[in-house]
């Protein structure tokens, strides 16, 4: 089948997981706070597809799940008793109108080269329930490390994220009622994700690290290289725990990461 193109909210190029994805399953470990989030999300759907499922993280261990990912360096990486997978594409699901009680994509959809109809595919194959969980890309600046050193990143998010409600509007338009819930990020979060060490700034200075994050596969080696030298030289001196000394202190923090659930048989848009 064709591999799937990275585009971060409609915006870059192709093959990103099989360039970065090599290590994914050494730092993108699940968290389970998030998985409870995502899990409570899904309700009682008993049969589950997975899409853009990566390595497995967040598949609930007590469903029916089948598993849909384009990138081959990805499925490698699956555990020997993982839920079956198919090598495929989240804008061409190749399943029947529905075929499971609920669909899920977790930290996936800003990558699919034309998200709309990704997420009517989705809808498509979902009997009762569509599970998403992601950022939303109007709240990036929320922040530090985007908005002190690596503001590079605002660029690659499409403009008319700016503004506010854009997103969740275009979810709405797309997938009907919808119901969208906050999930803070855990100043511990072992899913080694792009806002996951809001507390720990030591950790984006190993690159095995930013290895598991596409941001950093997707901005120059001169923005990354100037960001992460400003954060050690900031680290180093003291003055990043001057200016986020509150964080320090801080158990949880909302990063713009939501569970955006919807039931595509009470809206007209998503069936095709």
């Amino acid at each position: 089948m064709e591999r799937l193109t990275s585009r971060p909210w409609g915006g870059q190029k192709a093959d990103l997981y099989d360039r970065i994805g090599r290590t994914y399953a050494t730092t993108r470990r699940p968290d389970l706070r998030i998985a409870g989030a995502i899990w409570a999300a899904l309700g009682d759907a008993h049969t589950v597809l997975n899409v853009g499922a990566g390595a497995g993280n967040y598949e609930p261990p007590d469903r029916t799940l089948t598993a849909l990912e384009p990138s081959e360096v990805m499925i490698a990486q699956r555990p020997p008793r993982a839920a079956p997978v198919v090598l495929g594409r989240a804008e061409e699901l190749p399943f029947d109108n529905d075929a499971f009680d609920a669909v899920m994509a977790v930290l996936s959809d800003h990558h699919w080269t034309d998200r709309d109809r990704g997420l009517r595919e989705l809808s498509r194959v979902a009997r009762r329930r569509v599970v998403l969980f992601n950022a939303n890309p109007g709240e990036a600046d929320l922040f530090w490390l985007t908005t002190e050193y690596l503001p590079e990143f605002l660029e690659l998010i499409p403009s008319r994220y700016q503004t506010p409600g854009a997103w969740e509007q275009e979810l709405q338009t797309v997938l009907g009622d919808i119901v969208i819930t906050p999930v803070p990020v855990p100043h511990d979060c072992t899913d080694g994700f792009y806002g996951a060490y809001w507390r720990r700034p030591e950790a984006y200075l190993d690159p095995t690290v930013r290895a598991g994050i596409s941001v950093f596969a997707q901005l120059s080696s001169r923005a990354v290289d100037r960001a992460i030298d400003a954060l050690r030289a900031d680290l180093e001196t003291g003055r990043w725990h001057e200016r986020h000394r509150e964080l320090l202190r801080t158990d949880e923090l909302h990063l713009g990461y939501y569970v955006i659930t919807a039931e595509p048989t009470s809206q007209t848009g998503g069936r095709t």
